[in-house]
């Protein structure tokens, strides 16, 4: 199995963001930890962030490129890094190895070129450290759900992996309205705030005395107490906070990003696996589309996106799975029942499921769906496009109101 990779990806040219992003997280196994497009800053990016890998787009200056990097890699002689541009010249090439990179790909690259460049990189790599696996829930409407789910799904994965791991993180990204410590009754000292205040790469002692234990065996990182403290929180802070995380934790469940901005790029940089959750009703289900869409055009891996289906009952007016399904071109990944009663008790009370309601239906659904994201993020498996019970969808777009969904933005 090939081992995680965090890279650092530096590039000035903006056209080519997106396209260099879907070539590496096309990778098995890689991650984006920091994208720079001032070279300026990355030297401090490379001190700031753990990472195993630097990607280095020389265009549209190679040699002025490669003179920059090259002295942040004479400061890093151990950090693997190789370069991609348009420019063949040898005399360029010879120059970027001399400078530090091990490898050199000249454009267009094809995705085998850069998984084999990778896989020879990796062989490099010296550390036999594994990174934890960061598993972002992002509501696809007010009120899906999203929270509720991530929370008892780390204390469901933290029951399932106990006593045989690293444990579960669970963190809260929305830094006004975040109720995840509420949900586990928990009183944070400190939030993911406190973890911001400091440029350098995070200690880990300092993450321990600022995570929150639960009685699940869940660690806590709450949202600011604040409303003054979220608007200091970058989205280098957030990554360099989740990359900390992924040294110390076998997963890392984060509640959010709750809107797709630029903070919500770099949380989708690092994710191992995405948690979309959708309502069988219009404005979630064009909501996704959206969401789909605005992934895959700027060069995310849609592979690692699940939809997760919440509150399905059996009362009319629903929109039909196979409906959705279709006109997504997407499996539904998962389904959780509808029994508001047990969950409104449960969050009420500020406990999960799996101590509230342990034998319900909804629980059990929890449990399940725990088991199939450890399976799916485990050594053996992987993380490919369909699901293993319910292939991809068929490609046809549903008649009737779904062909209505898209027919205006």
């Amino acid at each position: 199995m090939r081992r995680n990779i965090r890279a650092i990806v530096s590039n000035g040219d903006e056209s080519y963001a997106a396209v260099l992003r879907a070539l590496l997280l096309g990778c098995e196994g890689v991650h984006i930890v920091a994208e720079v497009d001032d070279l300026a800053m990355l030297e401090p990016a490379v001190a700031q962030f753990p990472c195993d890998l630097l990607v280095a787009h020389l265009d549209p200056s190679p040699e002025a490129t490669i003179a920059l990097v090259g002295k942040v890699l004479a400061g890093r002689p151990d950090l693997p890094a190789f370069a991609i541009s348009q420019c063949s010249d040898g005399k360029v090439i010879l120059t970027a190895m001399r400078a530090g990179m091990r490898e050199y790909l000249t454009k267009p690259v094809e995705k085998d070129q850069i998984q084999a460049a990778i896989d020879r990189i990796a062989q490099q790599i010296t550390s036999k450290d594994e990174h934890g696996r960061l598993i972002s829930v992002t509501g696809s409407v007010g009120g899906a759900g999203a929270t509720t789910i991530a929370a008892n799904l780390a204390v469901e994965l933290a029951a399932l992996t106990a006593g045989g791991g690293r444990g579960v993180a669970l963190v809260d990204l929305d830094y006004r309205f975040g109720q995840i410590a509420t949900l586990l009754d928990v009183q944070p000292q400190y939030s993911i705030a406190d973890l911001c205040d400091t440029p350098e790469h995070l200690d880990p002692q300092l993450i321990s005395r600022v995570m929150v234990p639960h009685s699940s065996g869940v660690h806590v990182l709450a949202r600011p107490p604040h409303f003054s403290q979220a608007e200091m929180i970058t989205a280098a802070h957030c990554a360099s906070v989740l990359s900390g995380l992924e040294d110390l934790y076998d997963y890392v469940v984060v509640d959010g990003p709750t809107r797709f901005d630029i903070g919500a790029k770099s949380v989708f940089d690092l994710a191992a696996l995405q948690l979309i959750v959708i309502q069988l009703v219009v404005p979630s289900v064009r909501n996704v589309h959206r969401i789909l869409e605005e992934l895959g055009a700027n060069g995310y891996n849609l592979d690692r996106v699940r939809l997760i289906c919440n509150r399905v009952g059996r009362e009319s007016g629903y929109l039909e799975r196979e409906h959705v399904e279709s006109t997504l071109d997407r499996p539904i990944f998962f389904m959780l029942p509808d029994d508001w009663k047990t969950v409104s008790s449960a969050v009420n009370m500020g406990v999960p499921l799996l101590e509230s309601a342990g034998k319900s239906h909804v629980r059990q659904a929890f449990a399940e769906l725990a088991e199939r994201v450890h399976k799916l993020l485990s050594e053996d498996e992987g993380c490919g496009a369909a699901d293993a019970d319910h292939p991809g969808g068929t490609g046809r777009k549903a008649g009737g109101l779904l062909s209505k969904i898209f027919s205006s933005s």
